[in-house]
């Protein structure tokens, strides 16, 4: 009770504390009446918040329809994500506080007649064992699970199972087929937030591997590529994509809203389009395909850098096991690429450590251009991470800290001058 009493008193919010024994005059009464009419499909079911990987997590109302739109589509995407009637068994690692598990897999079994596994929190030492104890025919996962099961020791057990296929979001495009390959089994790519999560997916064949491809528009949900102006970008230009039900029915199946922030909803719903802060681009034939959040985006010298892109790159290199990529501020060139990488095994001494931060950055500097290697990098035991183990970037130094000036942190720089000299 004492340390519960404590935490609460380091929250911005301290709801009243009942114990069992005074829990009748304690608990104070509602803020509002209970509601008396039947619920219908606008009627808020759930709450549940964003990831918060870029910043403060945002609550977002429910309703009943977009909670059962959601397992419809999730259930009726088809290809080689479709759903058997009465027979699947998805093994979810990712927590119920989040929409992936509590919402679209869920309803999508609960309408299908299957069945969902709640796994405890993602370990990969005990993923594929509890995988086949659960006899799982479709497995959940987010970028961050691939690199992890793929650093465990190859067994014969890798493709003793009979998982049908991965769905998730964020494989690296490096890691996508080797997967694949090594676990008999396709990562079926797709995309959703909280706000929508009526799936796009890559599920018809021939599929895109390794192109971060996350599916077509289609009916329930269109889509736009636009500029920081809202104006329509050509096919194959990046930009921010938005995302409406329909002309008609802009909102339809959308959640109702921010909570007790009606002033972000109506902005991230300027024009009739929620602008889902995602950059992408779309080929000729439709095809969207995923660049990085656009807080993520580092602006060095007039050159927009995925950080996406440069973490696939690091994830590639022997001694990398978790990387996360950022913008810092640079008095020359507006921003320059910051790199926090966990190593498989930390470097003994100082020296070891900036031998192994210039292996990194001469491994991009191969793959990349010169621009988008990192000009700084700090090695550590582990980055912070969300309960669905998203980076969580803006908690990686902390508020108010210059990153460039944190401890451990080395500065590259000098490498990448000497190339952009040439």
């Amino acid at each position: 009770l004492g340390a519960v009493e404590q935490a609460l008193g380091l929250a911005a919010h301290r709801p009243a504390l009942a114990t069992d024994e005074d829990f009748d005059t304690a608990l104070p009464a509602a803020a509002a009446a209970a509601r008396t009419d039947a619920p219908g499909p606008d009627t808020p079911a759930s709450i549940l918040y964003t990831s918060g990987t870029t910043g403060r997590p945002k609550g977002c109302v429910l309703t009943h329809e977009y909670e059962l739109l959601a397992g419809q589509a999730y259930a009726t995407r088809g290809g080689l994500a479709t759903i058997r009637t009465g027979c699947e068994r998805v093994y979810n690692p990712l927590p119920l506080y989040h929409v992936n598990a509590s919402i679209l897999s869920f309803f999508g079994m609960l309408l299908s007649g299957g069945c969902q596994i709640q796994g405890e929190r993602f370990q990969p030492t005990r993923f594929w064992s509890e995988v086949r104890a659960t006899r799982a025919s479709i497995v959940h996962y987010l970028g961050v699970v691939v690199p992890l099961l793929l650093a465990q020791p190859p067994s014969p057990q890798d493709r003793a199972h009979g998982v049908r296929f991965g769905w998730g979001a964020g494989v690296e495009p490096q890691l996508h087929a080797l997967f694949e390959q090594r676990f008999g089994f396709p990562l079926v790519e797709l995309w959703g937030m909280t706000e929508m999560v009526r799936l796009l997916s890559d599920c018809i064949e021939p599929r895109q591997v390794g192109t971060r491809a996350f599916g077509r528009a289609v009916p329930g949900v269109e889509v736009r590529v636009v500029d920081e102006n809202d104006r329509d970008l050509p096919d194959g230009r990046p930009g921010e994509l938005l995302i409406r039900h329909s002309a008609a029915t802009p909102r339809r199946a959308f959640f109702a809203g921010y909570l007790d922030d009606p002033a972000a909803t109506e902005a991230a719903w300027r024009g009739g389009w929620f602008h889902t802060g995602d950059v992408v681009t779309r080929d000729a034939d439709g095809m969207l395909h995923f660049v990085d959040r656009r807080k993520n985006i580092v602006r060095r010298s007039g050159e927009n850098i995925a950080a996406a892109e440069v973490e696939a790159v690091l994830l590639t290199h022997a001694e990398v096991l978790q990387a996360a990529v950022l913008a810092v501020p640079d008095e020359i060139r507006e921003e320059e690429v910051m790199a926090c990488v966990v190593p498989k095994t930390m470097p003994a001494d100082a020296d070891a450590a900036a031998r192994l931060a210039q292996a990194l950055q001469a491994h991009c500097l191969a793959h990349l251009a010169y621009f988008k290697a990192p000009g700084w990098l700090a090695l550590r035991a582990e980055l912070p991470t969300t309960g669905t183990q998203k980076i969580q970037k803006h908690a990686l130094f902390g508020p108010g800290v210059d990153a460039r000036r944190a401890e451990g942190v080395i500065d590259l720089r000098a490498g990448k001058t000497r190339r952009e000299a040439r």
